[in-house]
């Protein structure tokens, strides 16, 4: 058995921009790093111009996550943005040959199903063969709303499907992960005691009243999820860049709107030998960040499972010296079958790369060959798309029919073009060059 560490965050970013630093809030300097990072956030700024923008390139908080992950060796394997709803998947560079079959799609459900406002957004994939699913949800607000909260999340279990065989819907995957602004509020107690019990830190007075505890004793649905116990404050509602509950004129009453629960499919409905186990070793709010008036949630979990597979599906490698002073050669082979296709492509990457697409250049497999066996192929860069002033890289082949790179070379250096050093155009020249022309 294998053990990874997952780490998810929710949280209502209640349309702000992000902070400058998420060092806390992901717990970077913690000296063990998980393995994955799953990111649900709510409420993401989604003014009409804001949002197309953010199509064309990639939002605030994408890049602010990416920038932050990309130089520890993470990179974003999948995302899905509707409207508020933002999910991002971010995994160690090691294990991403083997997460396979992606697949996200997303539920409407504000305004009867016609606005994206409020609803569900999720991201399923295969790591090492073991089937995950994700999903983000927002769902609707206030205290009398309760089973529609839960009618909502049931519809969305219902709407979202994949195209699979063996796995069409969410919870036919092994393991669910489900959180968000799930909004379920504490009833019947007044403000003073839950405000009382919150400052002596006696939360379990409370969680007999919270209403997704209340719903879990009726709904079979919600029953197969479990959840870690709330020992931490109430994570709504805020004043703003404060850790007072709000004091405004609605002065509404604390609750645990932000959650994180999963499920796991039973052992015996999955008759192989390989076993999957889950557990919860953290769960709480982090109080440090007041952007928003939600505080973000975060769950650190173990996940210890024996590997499907443990073989990329292609080996790939960087042939001889490579520098932009002549064309250069990859040497690829397929490990395994599977569905190749002329529109899969190698892209060269830096190493600290942030996502599939940020590539430096790629060469299509087919259209660039240069030369095959049965078992090993070539294809050729051109030394205009290779980067004059080299570096440290990477090459990694991308499936164009499983949607996801299947194989990583080994770093190697990309060598300075000599020309370029002929020609002064070395580091030191161009910085000088740019102060030249700013001053």
């Amino acid at each position: 058995m294998d053990t990874f560490g997952l780490y998810v965050v929710t949280w209502n970013v209640a349309t702000a921009e992000p902070p400058d630093d998420v060092n806390s809030l992901l717990q970077l300097n913690s000296p063990k790093k998980p393995d994955l990072y799953v990111i649900g956030l709510q409420e993401v700024k989604a003014a009409p111009l804001k949002f197309v923008t953010d199509l064309a390139f990639e939002d605030s908080w994408s890049h602010l996550f990416m920038n932050t992950l990309a130089p520890l060796g993470y990179i974003k394997v999948s995302s899905i943005r509707m409207q508020g709803l933002l999910l991002l998947f971010f995994s160690k560079l090691e294990h991403v040959p083997f997460i396979r079959d992606i697949q996200v799609t997303y539920t409407r459900t504000g305004l009867y199903g016609y606005w994206g406002n409020k609803g569900g957004v999720s991201i399923r994939l295969s790591f090492y063969g073991h089937m995950l699913c994700f999903l983000n949800c927002h769902l609707t607000a206030h205290m009398n709303y309760a089973s529609q909260r839960v009618d909502e999340f049931e519809y969305i279990l219902d709407a979202q499907t994949f195209d699979t065989k063996n796995t069409p819907r969410i919870l036919d995957h092994k393991v669910v992960f489900w959180f968000g602004d799930l909004n379920f509020r504490i009833e019947d107690h007044g403000m003073l005691f839950v405000r009382n019990c919150i400052t002596s830190q006696r939360y379990n007075l409370l969680w007999s009243k919270d209403q997704l505890t209340m719903m879990k004793q009726k709904e079979a649905t919600l029953q197969k999820f479990k959840e870690g116990p709330l020992d931490f404050q109430p994570s709504y509602k805020f004043d703003l860049h404060s850790d007072n509950y709000d004091t405004s004129g609605k002065k509404r009453k604390p609750a645990w709107c932000d959650r994180i629960l999963w499920r796991k499919q039973l052992e015996e409905q999955h008759k192989d030998e390989f076993p999957l186990k889950l557990s919860q070793e953290f769960y709480t709010s982090k109080m440090e960040y007041g952007i928003s008036d939600h505080k973000p949630v975060i769950g650190i979990f173990r996940l210890e499972l024996r590997k499907i597979y443990e073989t990329p599906l292609v080996q790939v490698s960087a042939e001889g010296e490579w520098s932009a002073d002549f064309d250069a050669l990859i040497t690829y082979s397929l490990l395994q079958t599977f569905p190749s296709s002329a529109w899969d492509w190698i892209g060269l990457y830096k190493v600290g790369f942030k996502s599939v697409s940020d590539y430096i250049t790629y060469t299509w497999v087919k259209d660039y060959q240069v030369s095959f066996t049965d078992e090993l192929f070539q294809v050729y860069v051109n030394k205009d798309e290779i980067p004059v002033l080299g570096g440290e890289c990477v090459l990694c082949y991308y499936s164009s029919n499983l949607q996801c790179i299947v194989g990583i070379s080994k770093p190697f250096k990309v060598q300075e073009s000599r020309v370029a050093i002929e020609e002064g155009l070395v580091p030191e020249n161009i910085s000088g060059l740019d102060e030249t022309v700013a001053s």
